[in-house]
């Protein structure tokens, strides 16, 4: 039971070998209800559809992990504390100041561009390497068993040599770092959106996911190398944007401002255009990428930097691969993949073929649901079963083998010969029972990497292949492509789902072609709408995608037939199960966010019946004891605290008013530098800490269990009013689910306390807030005031007796970024006399809104998994 709830997150692995052993699946918290979950092996409900799950005796009785939510995943912090410290610094930065980290913005990108492009030139350089010398040897030993016979030692000798090399890349995924398997999308899009994922932007995962798909790639897996250069990207801008190196111990002690989640965030975005753009030779895809698939965030600012990024990227790469190939300053090498240009005028579609590619784009979705369907069954069955590292390799080599085997077999059986030519255009021609002067076609398909399988199938002449050929072919490497998407291997799905894609299109255009006997009806065309319509299919993406293959043909006159292509595919596949990335997320028992919250979640469901409750809270001053005991409290599930005065009556419920809320990171720091305040001596620490020391700590914080606190450090005091954010997000406990999940989704939150009535507020309206920031800029404060409001600029108010949502002395330019990305009108505000802070009753984590999710059945609460 242990090793399978492991298996849940995808960096799964304990260095604790009894750890999780006693990680019960417990379900969901009771509707409203006061009481926390106990320890008690009976864990009991108020709501009757809800069943006590207890740990089952066998893997086969465990649920479904999509109707499980784990508790392993924390959220990211996309909410700047600005508290008396952040406040101070601000004020020291100034103007020049602030110019200087814009610049260092751009500089950023520039560096994450560079890096990403040589990333994936390396990648493509040591594949090409790979697949020349295998292919190589492969088609001397097939010649010659097959003069002299013997042609099943060539199969031996093919499967040995897949199955070696992808061991290798199975052995660093499985037992060095688990979360490099896969493509990575997946874990960027739930970093993106607000999820911590473990080791997915660590330095090891980079070094394992290059190497990982280099293995990979080269043992002839259905796989390809485009899909890891986004998660290649992303780590590169982990990494370059803070200035230093957790892996390697090495602080550089540049780009310091940067080293908190927000900023973090957009540089990660900025990586993950860069890789689709490296990939695909397609900047502004990479741009739309970011935007589509992930990015929490957006702003035209962050907009102009990822679009700087990308094509830096697209540029390296170009530069350095026309030097590789002795072409040094021909820049004919966009990306790692060119589709080439469809120019011939047979190439070119006309109106009343729109029809066929409605048609070619529902059967993409079709086939690319049964795809997600039957991976979806298949990751089932490894997460019950094969969850031990060395099973996961011999998986893998498993598959491997089949591979080689039926390409083996599929290359033998095959009659379909075609000549030569005089330019000869096929790299490695297997003659095998083929005449002189022949080459076996199959073989152009298998016996080749799939990016170049991918530009045969589009710019091969009619003829090259025949409708037996390209079916037999369909039919194989989609089984094959099913089992190998979710191995513990780096991989990739978009070529894969490409060349599936482009053989059954050109089958389409093939039938069409014998049917017709027109020109209009060029197979490699055909190819090129069944490749985007599989790969709509599978992920499910539509803008992005279509700007990314018209930037890959470079024929913009393909963006109105790729785009309602991928438009009916996904409408169909959504018809049938959702996309594949969001299917593995949800396996993964993630958190996630969608962009809009589950259908009916306004009607019935309030912030009291989601929120955690009791919460844990602080008062201003603290005793090092006690907050050291909340702290190790195994029960205390959320680590972000809403500092309150104390209690004055009212009912167990209330927890006090609220003055400002501080985060377990931020209490672990204090602890770690011992800012206590001696009895009887209030008043004397003063401002010991900086923001540099929580800098410092980021983003490995320690655990509670390593801070040594001596007993008479334990009768010492901590005073939280400096550390903590005096304007946190608030909301009333009667409030929906949907304007929650609004709120959460929007500015990026991880914590939103839920008050009670007990208050008076103001509230200032939108032109309020737009009039303040354009009033004449305070004494030393630049001509950019608002794009940088003065940190000591209040905001203008007017009394009205509606709900709390804001502190008086909110900065304006907090309020300002409050507006703009929620689309709020008006902001209520509270003031900050204690006689007016309103009442703590809960607080609102990520997995609280997570645990509804809309299915066939209604609105359903997934359970919790402890592990």
């Amino acid at each position: 039971m242990s090793n399978v709830l492991k298996k849940i997150s995808w960096s799964s692995r304990d260095h604790n070998a009894h750890a999780g052993e006693r990680s019960p699946l417990l379900p969901a918290r009771p509707q409203g209800s006061p009481e926390a979950v106990e320890d008690d092996p009976e864990v009991t409900s108020q709501d009757d559809k809800i069943q006590n799950v207890h740990p089952p005796s066998s893997p086969k009785e465990i649920p479904h992990t999509e109707n499980l939510l784990s508790l392993k995943y924390e959220s990211l912090d996309y909410d700047n504390c600005e508290n008396q410290l952040f406040l101070e610094e601000e004020r020291k930065i100034g103007p020049r100041g602030f110019r200087v980290v814009e610049i260092s913005r751009w500089f950023i990108c520039l560096l994450i561009g560079i890096l990403t492009a040589l990333i994936a030139c390396i990648i493509d350089i040591i594949i090409e390497k790979f697949a020349d010398l295998k292919y190589l040897v492969l088609k001397d030993k097939i010649d010659a068993f097959t003069l002299n016979g013997g042609l099943s030692v060539s199969l031996v000798i093919w499967a040995t040599m897949n199955a070696g090399i992808v061991m290798l890349g199975s052995i660093l995924v499985a037992f060095v770092e688990p979360v490099a398997a896969g493509s990575g999308v997946p874990q960027i899009k739930c970093y993106l959106n607000g999820v911590k994922i473990p080791h997915v932007v660590r330095l090891k995962t980079l070094l394992v996911k290059v190497l990982g798909v280099i293995f990979s790639v080269s043992g002839g897996l259905a796989v390809g190398k485009e899909g890891p250069m986004i998660h290649s990207g992303a780590v590169i801008a982990a990494g370059v944007s803070q200035g230093r190196s957790t892996t390697l111990k090495r602080d550089f002690k540049i780009f310091e401002h940067f080293r908190r989640d927000t900023e973090k965030r957009d540089f990660v975005a900025a990586g993950a255009a860069a890789g689709v753009s490296a990939a695909f030779g397609a900047p502004v895809g990479g741009v739309l990428f970011s935007l589509e698939e992930g990015a929490s965030f957006w702003n035209q600012y962050l907009t102009w930097r990822i679009f700087f990024a990308s094509v830096i990227s697209t540029f390296t790469l170009n530069f350095v691969l026309s030097g590789y190939h002795s072409q040094f300053g021909q820049l004919a090498n966009p990306g790692l993949i060119n589709f080439g240009r469809f120019e011939d005028k047979n190439e070119a579609y006309t109106w009343f073929e729109i029809p066929l590619f409605l048609i070619i784009g529902a059967i993409g979705g079709i086939s690319g649901a049964l795809f997600n369907s039957i991976n979806y069954w298949l990751t089932m069955f490894r997460i019950r079963y094969i969850h031990r590292p060395l099973l996961q390799v011999l998986e893998a080599m498993l598959v491997a083998v089949v591979t080689a085997t039926i390409s083996f077999l599929m290359i033998y059986f095959s009659d379909d010969c075609q000549p030569l030519g005089e330019d000869n255009v096929v790299e490695y021609p297997l003659q095998l029972f083929c005449k002189d002067g022949e080459y076996n076609s199959m073989a152009t398909t298998f016996f080749n990497t799939p990016e170049k399988s991918v530009r045969s199938l589009f710019h091969d002449p009619p003829g090259s292949y025949n409708p037996t050929t390209v079916g037999l072919f369909c039919l194989s490497y989609f089984l094959l492509a099913c089992w190998t998407y979710g191995l513990s291997v780096s991989s990739g799905i978009f070529i894969p789902s490409l060349l599936l894609g482009a053989a059954w299109g050109r089958l389409i255009g093939i039938l069409l072609s014998n049917i017709s006997n027109a020109n209009w009806a060029d197979p490699g065309k055909y190819a090129l709408i069944g490749a985007a319509a599989q790969l709509g299919g599978v992920v499910r993406m539509t803008l992005s995608l279509t700007v990314i293959i018209m930037e890959a043909t470079g024929n913009v006159s393909y963006g109105l037939p790729i785009m309602l292509v991928l438009m009916t595919a996904k409408w169909v596949g959504d018809f049938f199960i959702e996309g594949l990335y969001d299917i593995h997320i949800k396996l993964q028992s993630v958190p996630f966010l969608d962009w809009e919250p589950p259908a009916t979640s306004h009607s019935h469901i309030a912030s009291s019946d989601v929120m955690s409750h009791p919460v844990v809270c602080f008062q201003r001053i603290e005793k090092v004891g006690h907050v050291v005991d909340l702290l190790s409290d195994a029960t205390c599930n959320h680590n972000g605290f809403p500092v309150v005065d104390e209690q004055d009556g009212g009912g167990s419920d209330h927890f006090g008013k609220l003055r400002g809320i501080i985060l377990r990171s931020q209490i672990i720091v204090l602890l770690k530098h011992k800012a206590f305040i001696e009895r009887g001596k209030y008043g004397m620490l003063g401002y010991r800490l900086t923001l540099k020391d929580f800098r410092d700590a980021y983003p490995r914080f320690p655990p509670i269990q390593s801070i040594h606190v001596s007993q008479e450090e334990r009768e010492c005091t901590m005073d939280l009013t400096p550390f903590m954010n005096p304007a946190p997000y608030s909301i009333p406990q009667d409030a929906s689910l949907n304007r929650i999940f609004r709120l959460f989704r929007a500015l990026g939150l991880r914590h939103l306390v839920v008050c009670n009535s007990e208050n008076h507020v103001g509230l200032p309206a939108c032109h309020c807030c737009f009039l303040s920031l354009a009033l004449p800029p305070p004494a030393g404060l630049c001509r950019n005031a608002s794009r940088f409001p003065h940190k000591d600029h209040r905001c203008c108010f007017s009394h009205s007796p509606f709900w709390t949502f804001f502190d008086l002395c909110s900065l304006c330019s907090l309020t300002a970024y409050t507006f703009l990305p929620s689309l709020i009108y008006d902001l209520p505000l509270f003031s900050a006399l204690p006689v007016l802070f309103f009442q703590v009753v809960g607080l609102v984590t990520r997995k609280d809104l997570a645990r509804y999710r809309w299915s066939e059945h209604g609105l359903e609460e997934l359970l919790l998994a402890q592990a």
